[in-house]
């Protein structure tokens, strides 16, 4: 049935990567804190190493991962196959939230292989020390017919000052008022 795995291998990184959609969860440490689930698809999972992936966070209306992110770093990614095979695989580690100013944001973004999004607002990077697969028998078979271009468009449309100001009005505090962005996306980095 599942199998825990000590690294990411090739073979497992092609798969996630191939995965049109992953999600993520995170938690804050309060009791009564909002648990987030959040799907990913537009930008798609990147395999750093065998024990560290990292995907572009976009602005949103919310910042949750980003503000349970920096009280306590959990975090947990899951793909499953929609086609193929069965598989659902979880990546379980801590997460690290770099801004746009951060000085690594261009290093960690440079092994991407192409330029982040307009509308980028950080990139998460995690640590992973818990590799699990599932059956996935349950997911059903479903058919990709491509990416939306809805978000791209909006953030266009939005420019550089547009997604500043609503990173400032939507993404400085999380719905339990912890701490999201740092202000500095908000003060006109929210660009490209």
């Amino acid at each position: 049935m599942g199998r825990l795995y000590q690294d990411i291998d090739d073979e497992l990184a092609a798969w996630l990567v191939a995965q049109p959609v992953f999600f993520v969860a995170t938690a804050p440490l309060g009791a009564d804190g909002h648990i987030n689930v959040s799907p990913k698809g537009v930008d798609r999972l990147h395999v750093l190493d065998s024990k560290t992936v990292a995907y572009v966070d976009r602005t949103g209306s919310g910042v949750e991962t980003i503000a349970h992110l920096r009280e306590n770093g959990r975090i947990v990614l899951m793909c499953c196959a929609f086609e193929g095979r069965p598989r659902i695989v979880r990546l379980h580690g801590q997460g690290e939230v770099i801004e746009r100013d951060d000085p690594s944001f261009r290093r960690v973004a440079a092994a991407f292989g192409r330029p982040t999004p307009m509308g980028t607002r950080a990139l998460i990077l995690v640590r992973v020390h818990r590799i699990a697969d599932s059956c996935g028998y349950g997911v059903p078979l479903m058919q990709y017919l491509g990416d939306r271009e809805t978000m791209n468009r909006w953030a266009e449309a939005k420019g550089v000052d547009g997604i500043a100001r609503y990173q400032a009005e939507n993404n400085v505090t999380s719905v339990d008022g912890l701490v999201g962005l740092s202000g500095a996306n908000a003060k006109g980095l929210g660009g490209r």
